[in-house]
């Protein structure tokens, strides 16, 4: 895993490093859990809130669009106030928040709250990567530290559905309190292990590092392959929460666990990345995925609307599924292979800022197009996962040989 920052200063011992990383690499499960832990509840909480499919997907493109807004600006808040003082204070905002999206009956103010935690994310995602950045040292640990980050926010996802499984069987309204739980043990840890900056951080200057990014072929369609993988994913499952929940009358456990399939495996097999990726390159991985995610939206646009749960609703979740364990890392490492090290502090949030903005527009597409039927929905997603396929097969342009003077 390719790391932001590879001048680490004198840092805790090794057991002080282990237990800071798991309070960073928790916070990643916390993010990642509240993408998903309203995703069950949605019905529900329409229901109660008198809110359409269209108002209560806001519940998770909120999330995307708080955190896709202030992304690009977490690193330049951590330069200016440090980050301890935004990783800390961001989770303190994410608990109240929590709090308040619980509590109340507008649908609004639910909303808005999701977009506040969204914000808090794209705050503490970041200044966590420039911690251990700093604390753990070049090479081998702080690939390793990479990776057990990455993989908690694999984790988080399947937590997230579980746990909103089973809390809507109670009430919907412990969805958006539940990750402020977790996050006020992070806070509590964080008050203690978090360190101090040991001098005033830099961020790059924004604007020509964006030219400079655009202008780059791997990261454009880097981000692009993800934004779509992404909205395709996310898009799917709303689709199938409110056809298997409205249509079948399936409850939120049953659907939490109809959808594990979409999400334990990349959690099985990213540890293992590594190796797939010097195995197979990143081009293929990525062409790989793309055709997977694409083949299982096709297959389910031909087959029409499902009947059964095995044969119209696993297969395309296991397709697309497999897209995720076959691109994730590879995306992730494309983004960043070719660009310097001191210039990743911006790649990095520019590349997650695409990955958000794929469901903050696919999730409203997918809800107006329910409107007219299970097909119009399923059809665009189809063409978003084959614009994704598209762009991961087309052929690299050459490098143009330079012309002597």
């Amino acid at each position: 895993m390719p790391t932001l920052f590879t001048s680490p200063r004198p840092g805790p011992a090794l057991a002080g490093r282990r237990a800071l990383l798991f309070v960073l690499a928790g916070n990643m499960l916390v993010d990642a859990l509240e993408v998903s832990v309203v995703l069950v509840a949605l019905p529900p909480m329409g229901r109660d809130l008198g809110l359409s499919m269209f108002g209560g997907q806001w519940m998770m493109s909120g999330f995307a669009a708080g955190f896709a807004a202030l992304l690009l600006l977490g690193p330049r808040l951590a330069a200016l106030w440090g980050r301890r003082p935004v990783y800390l204070a961001a989770l303190t905002v994410f608990i109240a928040a929590s709090l308040a999206g619980g509590l109340t009956d507008e649908g609004a103010v639910l909303a808005a709250t999701r977009v506040v935690k969204g914000m808090c994310a794209a705050l503490t995602a970041p200044t966590g990567l420039a911690i251990i950045g700093t604390v753990f040292r070049p090479g081998r640990e702080q690939s390793r530290a990479v990776s057990v980050y990455s993989l908690f926010g694999a984790a988080g996802f399947t937590v997230g559905l579980l746990s909103s499984g089973a809390l809507t069987e109670l009430s919907w309204r412990w969805t958006p309190v539940f990750p402020g739980s977790f996050a006020l043990l992070l806070l509590l840890a964080g008050l203690r292990l978090v360190p101090r900056d040991a001098g005033p951080p830099s961020a790059e200057p924004l604007l020509p590092a964006l030219i400079r990014l655009v202008r780059n072929g791997p990261f454009v369609r880097s981000a692009l392959c993800a934004a779509t993988l992404n909205g395709t994913y996310l898009g799917l499952l709303l689709l199938l929460t409110h056809w298997l929940h409205d249509t079948w009358g399936w409850g939120s456990w049953e659907t939490a666990l109809a959808f594990l399939p979409a999400c334990v495996p990349l959690a099985l097999t990213l540890p293992f990345a590594d190796r797939m990726v010097a195995r197979f390159g990143t081009a293929r991985l990525i062409a790989a995925g793309g055709c997977a995610t694409a083949l299982g939206c096709v297959t389910a646009l031909l087959t029409g609307a499902p009947d059964t749960y095995v044969t119209g609703v696993l297969p395309v979740l296991l397709c697309v599924e497999a897209g995720f364990v076959l691109s994730f890392a590879a995306l992730n490492l494309q983004a960043v292979s070719g660009i310097p090290a001191a210039e990743r502090g911006t790649a990095v949030p520019v590349y997650q800022t695409a990955v958000q903005l794929g469901p903050l527009l696919s999730l409203p597409a997918v809800a107006v197009a329910a409107g007219a039927g299970y097909r119009p929905a399923l059809l665009f997603l189809t063409a978003l996962a084959t614009t994704g396929a598209v762009t991961a097969c087309a052929p690299r342009r050459r490098a143009r040989p330079a012309i002597a003077a």
